[in-house]
């Protein structure tokens, strides 16, 4: 760790050596009393730093969901007291949060995990072809049916059927779930025969499916059925103190996956995505990790590349005018707070250390906000 002391320290000194990996910039006269506390901090961030990667490296081997935020912690908690048993699962959250991730870690945490795990989006199937999907066809049952099909409750037999985007089933496919459900049997379209079936159900939506019942869209008694322990992912703008480890992760892939060289990211890049609104959630934190590291140059992804390659559907809440059309408070906040420190770095001609005094702020927590949000002098 490393702690910068200089007599002759500018705004871009201390910008240059946070981007170099500094914890801290101070000042000449030092201040022992200053200088005894930014070393305890930086030796409990080393600790704290060393902890939270073992515990990433736990969760990432064992489950795939990657992140140590309070609500994952919680997530994870559920899944590791639901996973050993028999119940029915159902994960609601946003699309792109990962919910098939849970699916599957409570697959592998059950006794069904050497059975077969298969996978179903209801809202992907043409509504006519459905319940053939789910349960099966004989052939000549309909117009292309040229053989006998085993429907995905066939083939999960013995393990683990998620049932992905849920709320969109159709009512006659959402009768013969609740029928699988209660007596353990399904019958294939064109067929009468009852066949035994033997699965566990975790299913998961994007939809409000207590609203969707009130409007008559859902069925009441299959909710109760599948809704027997409830899971919810948050968004990823619940999440923000996890975007860093989202990052790491998704570059190792990239590494393992394609072969690029290795490549990092500045820490004022990394802050820039944690402030981002992510509506599309972690598999847009995804793709924009991949497009960053694709085409920015460089051995080091810097907060420029962020600013030009992150898309403008990410940037709203970074740009003055456009505050009133954050996503979150959090995001008003941040945008608000870049806005009003720039204000005043320009009002005193750049001059920190005034700025500083008339904003009631320590110096040093304004050149580490200058370095967060990307604040440049305008030439």
């Amino acid at each position: 760790i490393v702690v910068m002391i200089s007599g002759h320290g500018t705004i871009d000194t201390a910008v240059h050596a946070t981007r170099k990996g500094a914890y801290d910039f101070l000042e000449k006269p030092l201040d022992t009393d200053r200088l005894l506390v930014t070393l305890r901090r930086a030796l409990e961030l080393r600790g704290l730093t060393q902890s939270v990667t073992d515990l990433r490296n736990q969760i990432e081997s064992r489950y795939e969901i990657v992140g140590t935020s309070y609500p994952i912690r919680q997530v994870l908690e559920r899944i590791e007291r639901v996973g050993p048993t028999e119940a029915r699962v159902l994960v609601t959250g946003e699309n792109g949060t990962g919910k098939e991730l849970v699916a599957r870690a409570i697959h592998r945490l059950s006794p069904r995990a050497s059975g077969p795990f298969v996978e179903v989006n209801c809202a992907a199937i043409p509504s006519e072809l459905i319940e053939s999907a789910l349960f099966g066809h004989l052939k000549g049952s309909f117009t292309g049916a040229v053989s006998d099909h085993a429907g995905k409750f066939e083939q999960a037999h013995g393990g683990t059927l998620f049932l992905d985007e849920v709320g969109d089933m159709s009512p006659q496919a959402q009768a013969k779930v609740l029928r699988a459900l209660e007596q353990g049997v399904v019958s294939r379209v064109g067929g009468k025969k009852s066949i035994e079936v033997d699965v566990r159900v975790v299913a998961a939506t994007n939809k409000d499916l207590e609203h969707e019942i009130s409007a008559r869209g859902f069925r009441e008694d299959l909710y109760y059925r599948l809704n027997v322990v409830p899971i919810h992912m948050p968004p990823l703008r619940d999440r923000r103190d996890d975007v860093p480890m989202l990052v790491q992760h998704f570059t190792d892939l990239m590494f393992s996956r394609d072969g690029l060289s290795p490549r990092s990211f500045e820490m004022a890049a990394i802050e820039r995505l944690q402030n981002l609104p992510w509506p599309g959630n972690v598999r847009e934190l995804r793709n924009t990790v991949e497009r960053l590291l694709i085409l920015s140059s460089g051995d080091t992804v810097r907060l420029e590349d962020v600013d030009m390659l992150a898309g403008e559907r990410s940037s709203g809440p970074r740009v003055e005018g456009h505050l009133l059309s954050s996503d979150t408070f959090s995001d008003f906040k941040h945008g608000a707070e870049r806005a009003f420190i720039n204000k005043k770095l320009q009002e005193h001609d750049w001059n920190v250390a005034e700025t500083a005094r008339r904003i009631d702020m320590p110096r040093s927590n304004l050149y580490k906000k200058i370095e967060k949000y990307g604040l440049i002098r305008d030439s």
